[in-house]
């Protein structure tokens, strides 16, 4: 299997920018040479949230009560921690600089709140519906090449225990997220019971190794070679607090760990 990577330059995405006909035109510049049957297209959550219009002015935000105790508690600023505590589903914690949030079943830092590469003074938020936002870019790419791809909306985040970023699949579209591996033998012959691969969040990872943190401008990849088939299929997996071995831990030392923002 030869898998190649190609990083898409679209220039600075703006509120209202249409980012599928951005993210098109970019194929037929790049190395890719247009989109074939079977690519993935791999999206920076950034862009779709700037495009959909998302950008939040924070001098626009009143903090409310709750906002200015977690400013205090955690030495952030009071307009930021308004717009998480809006984003999020609960608070689980934190510590100074970010409040740990529950948002949408997936545990993350600021419910996914961003002041990098936002405008000066504005905070980004996560796309508000990203499985959506790839079906919409799938479905946009299709006219215009007339080919059936896949598409990930990712964004970067830090792991349990792990120094620094890797990618993770928030929106996914025309292949699926994860590939159950279960009833498959390994090297030895034992039937595997529990692997499940993340293969969006895979996906996502080694595309964030081109699309960079800082000022690249490359909020787009097409991945070719991967051999997926590609179908009407949508959706991120995932799973249950209580079925998190990480989580599932802190829960059953703490029940009241999720009692609320």
């Amino acid at each position: 299997m030869h898998i190649c990577y190609y990083a898409l330059e679209t220039g600075l995405i703006r509120a209202g920018d249409d980012l599928a006909s951005r993210i098109a035109e970019a194929c037929r510049t790049s190395e890719c040479h247009g989109l074939r049957q079977g690519d993935v297209i791999v999206v920076a959550e950034s862009a779709v949230a700037t495009s959909e219009g998302r950008v939040i002015r924070l001098e626009d935000v009143e903090p409310g009560r709750d906002a200015l105790e977690y400013a205090l508690r955690y030495e952030m600023d009071p307009s930021v921690v308004e717009v998480i505590l809006a984003e999020s589903d609960r608070v689980i914690g934190g510590i100074p600089g970010f409040l740990l949030c529950m948002k949408n079943g997936t545990l993350l830092p600021n419910a996914g709140v961003d002041q990098s590469n936002a405008p000066d003074g504005c905070v980004i938020p996560l796309p508000e519906r990203p499985d959506m936002s790839a079906s919409r870019i799938r479905g946009c790419i299709k006219d215009v090449f007339g080919v059936d791809v896949g598409v990930i909306i990712a964004d970067s985040r830090t792991h349990a225990m792990r120094l620094g970023c890797a990618g993770v699949a928030i929106g996914c579209a025309g292949i699926p997220s994860v590939l159950d591996e279960r009833g498959r033998r390994d090297l030895y012959g034992r039937e595997l019971k529990v692997t499940r691969r993340a293969l969006a969040d895979c996906i996502a990872s080694a595309a964030e190794i081109l699309m960079g943190e800082a000022d690249e401008c490359i909020p787009a990849v097409v991945v070719r070679g991967l051999g997926l088939p590609i179908s009407d299929i949508s959706g991120v997996d995932s799973i249950d607090a209580s079925e998190c071995l990480f989580m599932g831990v802190a829960l059953h030392s703490d029940p009241s760990l999720f009692g609320g923002k």
